[in-house]
Formats: C-alpha cells, structure tokens, sequence
C-alpha cells in the first residue's frame, strides 16, 4: 500500500506542476494550452496511472479499483507508462534541456513514474494467465491518440510530438515513425505476457 501511496502522490504531483507550468509559460489562450497538455501521451498515459494508483489505494472495494485490478488493466497501464519512459528517453530526452521545477517534474512523468509502476507490476502477483489476444485491445488506445492526434494536428497546426509532426515531416513520414512506435507496443506487450504467464507457471 506504502509502494501504491507513493506512486499516487508523485503522479499527481507532477501532473499538477506539470499544467502549472505550462499555464505559466503558454503562447496561447488557456483553453487551447489545456487541450495541448491533455493532448499528450505522456499526460494522458500517467493520469491513468494517478487515477488506477489512486483508486486502489482510497477505494479497494468499487468497482472501479476491480477494473483497475484486471490482469489485463494492469499490464495494459505498464505498456502504456513504460513506452512513455522508452520513447522519451530514447528520442526525445535530448531535445531539451528543462531546468528546475519542469525538471523535476519531467524526470517524474518520463522516467520516475514508469520505473515504479513497472516494479509494482512486477511485484503483484496475477491470478490468471494473460492471452496474447488482449494485445489488440491494448493497441487501440495508442491507435485512436495517433488518429485524434492527426486530426487535431491537421486542424490547430499543432502537434505534441516532432516525429508526429505532419505539418513538418508530412504525412508519409509521421506514419512510419507511428509504424515504428506501434511495432515498439506490440513487442513490449509480447514481452509483458510472456513474463506474466512464465511467473504463474513458475
């Protein structure tokens, strides 16, 4: 519960700094720079973790803390964090340089938080074996962000991602490099139920 509580509160911590920050520093008007900080996977991606983190902890008992319990949601939440943490680290870390509060709270949401949800992966323990067929139904929040993502990218001239930058790189292009991100979901989500599975049969 101590793993989970602290989980929880550096997700939202970083959260709320997170769009604090961005407020701070926007070039456009509130709503619009409110949209762009929930348009981006990382966010959206560590929102579920602090509302999962969050749910099992203060409410075991509901419904949801049993969805958010599933073998599957679990192993779906940790593909998504941990691609988060492997993308940014591996593509997009260097890009920048933040300073300060942004980089704490950057270090939070890219690196921190995937590493200690994948510990608290590993360390429950599943109930049941894990089918290589749930992989497709955690493939289709990564494919609906990459359509939402094009869409309004197309639509605001605004794209969370450089190597999703359409207005950029073109289309041809983003949709290689969102080729390469998917392949990089599917081979984590194999990986993700063959540990599963070996850990059950023992």
């Amino acid at each position: 519960m101590l793993f989970l509580a602290v989980i929880a509160a550096l997700t939202w911590f970083a959260l709320i700094a997170q769009i604090l920050l961005i407020l701070g520093n926007r070039t456009a008007s509130v709503a619009e720079t409110i949209v762009r900080y929930a348009s981006f996977f990382t966010i959206e991606s560590n929102i579920l973790i602090a509302i999962a983190s969050t749910t099992l902890l203060l409410a075991p008992a509901s419904r949801w803390s049993s969805f958010f319990a599933k073998t599957t949601t679990l192993t779906a939440l940790t593909l998504y964090i941990l691609v988060v943490g492997i993308v940014y680290n591996s593509v997009l870390r260097h890009l920048w340089n933040p300073q300060g509060l942004q980089r704490i709270v950057d270090e939070i949401l890219h690196s921190l938080v995937p590493a200690l949800f994948l510990i608290a992966w590993f360390r429950w323990q599943p109930k049941k074996l894990l089918q290589y067929g749930n992989i497709l139904r955690w493939l289709l929040f990564p494919l609906l962000y990459c359509v939402y993502t094009l869409i309004r990218g197309r639509l605001s001239g605004h794209y969370p991602y450089p190597f999703m930058d359409a207005g950029q790189l073109g289309l041809p292009r983003v949709l290689i490099n969102s080729g390469f991100v998917m392949i990089m979901f599917v081979a984590i989500s194999f990986g993700l139920v063959w540990i599963s599975n070996r850990r059950i049969r023992g």
